[in-house]
C-alpha cells in the first residue's frame, strides 16, 4: 500500500520557506530589494531590481532618511541598481530608499540597523551649592534607543540607579534621541562624582558618563577677594617704602643747607684779613 504525504506538513514547509525568502528580500511596487533589512553586519551592499521591464526608466537615485544621496544620481535607464555601504555603524545606519524615475515614480526601502552611539552633551558640569544642574546625553544611529537609564558611580565603580521616584532630588526626561537628568539642591558632599546615561535599543546598548563638580556658593567671590587682597598688599608696600624714604631726604636737605653757610663764613674771614693788611 502506497503512503501519501501529509498535505499539512507540505503546506507548513511552504510557509516557512516563504517567510525565509521575505526576510532576505521584499517587494514594493514591483521592486525586489536584497536584503530586506541589514542587521548585525559590518558592511552591506543594497540592491533594487525593478521587475516590470516594460516600465521606461528615466534615471534613478538613493535616499537616506528621506535625503537624496547626490553621488547616486544617474540618468541611466537601469532596472537593477546597487548601493554599497563599506562600514555599517551609527553613522551609516538608517532607512535607505531606491527611487526609479518612471511614470509614475516608484521606490522601495531597506532598513540598515546598527548599535546606537551615545554621547554626553558635556563631559564635565559645574554647579554651585544649593543650585540645580542638568546633565544631558544624545543618541545617534538607527534605530534610536527605546529605553534610557541613569546611574551614579560609587567609589568602587558600582552603580546606584536613579529614577524620577527619588523624591524631589532628581528629574529625568527622555525622548528617543535625548535624555536629561536634573540634580536639584546640590550638596557639596553627596552630589559630586560621575553620572552614567545608559541607552537600550533592539540592536544593543550604549552609554557615556559625565563628571559633576559642586562648588561653594562663595566660590564666585574668590576672584574679587583676590583682587582686593592684591590692592591692599600693594598699598601697604608703597606706604612702608615712603615711610622709610622720608627721613633720608630730610638729612640730605640739612646737609646741603649748612654747606653754603660754612663757605660764606670762611670767605668773610678772608676778606677781613685782607682789609687789615691794607690798613697797615
Amino acid at each position: 500500500m502506497k503512503r501519501r504525504g501529509n498535505p499539512w506538513l507540505f503546506a507548513g514547509i511552504v510557509v516557512v520557506l516563504s517567510c525565509f525568502y521575505r526576510a532576505e528580500a521584499s517587494t514594493d511596487a514591483n521592486i525586489i530589494t536584497v536584503p530586506g533589512e541589514v542587521i548585525n553586519k559590518t558592511a552591506a551592499t543594497l540592491s533594487c531590481n525593478l521587475t516590470d521591464l516594460s516600465s521606461k526608466v528615466g534615471g534613478h537615485f538613493w535616499t537616506k532618511n528621506g535625503k537624496v544621496i547626490d553621488a547616486t544620481k544617474s540618468d541611466k535607464g537601469d532596472h537593477y541598481i546597487e548601493h554599497e555601504i563599506k562600514t555599517v555603524d551609527y553613522h551609516s545606519a538608517g532607512i535607505y530608499s531606491c527611487v526609479f524615475l518612471t511614470e509614475p515614480q516608484v521606490n522601495a526601502t531597506i532598513e540598515v540597523k546598527a548599535k546606537p552611539h551615545v554621547g554626553a552633551y558635556k563631559h564635565s558640569e559645574h554647579g554651585n551649592e544649593n543650585d540645580n544642574v542638568t546633565l544631558a546625553c544624545v543618541a545617534h544611529g538607527y534605530p534610536l534607543p527605546t529605553d534610557w537609564f541613569w546611574y551614579k558611580l560609587n567609589e568602587d565603580n558600582s552603580k546606584t540607579s536613579i529614577s524620577n521616584n527619588t523624591g524631589e532630588k532628581y528629574g529625568i526626561q527622555n525622548t528617543p534621541n535625548k535624555t536629561t537628568l536634573s540634580v536639584n539642591n546640590l550638596d557639596m558632599e553627596k552630589d559630586p562624582g560621575f553620572y552614567v546615561c545608559h541607552s537600550v535599543s533592539d540592536q544593543g546598548e550604549a552609554e557615556d558618563k559625565i563628571q559633576l563638580r559642586v562648588r561653594s556658593r562663595l566660590a564666585a567671590l574668590w576672584p574679587f577677594l583676590g583682587i582686593v587682597a592684591e590692592v591692599i598688599i600693594l598699598v601697604t608696600i608703597i606706604f612702608i617704602y615712603e615711610k622709610r624714604r622720608k627721613p633720608d631726604e630730610i638729612i640730605d636737605d640739612d646737609d646741603s643747607g649748612s654747606a653754603p653757610l660754612k663757605s660764606n663764613s670762611a670767605t668773610n674771614h678772608k676778606d677781613k684779613n685782607v682789609r687789615q693788611r691794607n690798613s697797615n
